[in-house]
C-alpha cells in the first residue's frame, strides 16, 4: 500500500479511501448530516485529519469509534483499506451487543409473508388515495 506522504488529508477523501462510503459524495452527505464526528464534534467536509485522530462514524444501525492509523487518498482493496484504521474494543462490543438486541427483537416484528397480491395492492392504492377524491 502506498500511504500518502503528507501528514493531513481531507476527511471525506479518507473516508472514501478507507471504504466507509462508496463515493466521496456519499461521504460528504454523511459528514454534512452529522453522521461523522471528530473528537465528539461535528466536522466539515474539508476538515483535515491526521494520524491518531478519533472518528465516530454512524452508518445505518452501526456506530463505530475508530482511530486513524494511516492516511491514504487512493481507494484500494478492503484488506488494505482496513489497515488505515483501528476500531476500539468498546465500539466492537457495543456494535455486537446492539446487533444481538436487534436480532432478538426481529422475531417480534410482524412482517408480511411476501409481496402483496393484486387484491391487496388495490386495497393499498385505495387506502393511500382516499383524500384525493
Amino acid at each position: 500500500m502506498n500511504p500518502q506522504s503528507t501528514e493531513k488529508l481531507r476527511v471525506d477523501k479518507w473516508l472514501w479511501a478507507a471504504r466507509f462510503f462508496k463515493t466521496r459524495s456519499l461521504a460528504k452527505q454523511a459528514i454534512e448530516g452529522g453522521k461523522v464526528q471528530l473528537g465528539g464534534q461535528r466536522v466539515k467536509v474539508s476538515r483535515e485529519i491526521g494520524i491518531g485522530d478519533q472518528l465516530r462514524i454512524r452508518q445505518g444501525w452501526d456506530e463505530r469509534d475508530i482511530v486513524v492509523i494511516q492516511l491514504s487518498d487512493q481507494r484500494r482493496g478492503a484488506p488494505e483499506a482496513q489497515a488505515l484504521y483501528e476500531e476500539t474494543q468498546a465500539s466492537i462490543a457495543r456494535r455486537e451487543q446492539s446487533a444481538q438486541a436487534r436480532k432478538l427483537a426481529g422475531g417480534m416484528i410482524d412482517r408480511p409473508a411476501g409481496k402483496p397480491d393484486k387484491r391487496a395492492r388495490r386495497q393499498i392504492h385505495r387506502f393511500r388515495h382516499i383524500d384525493d377524491s
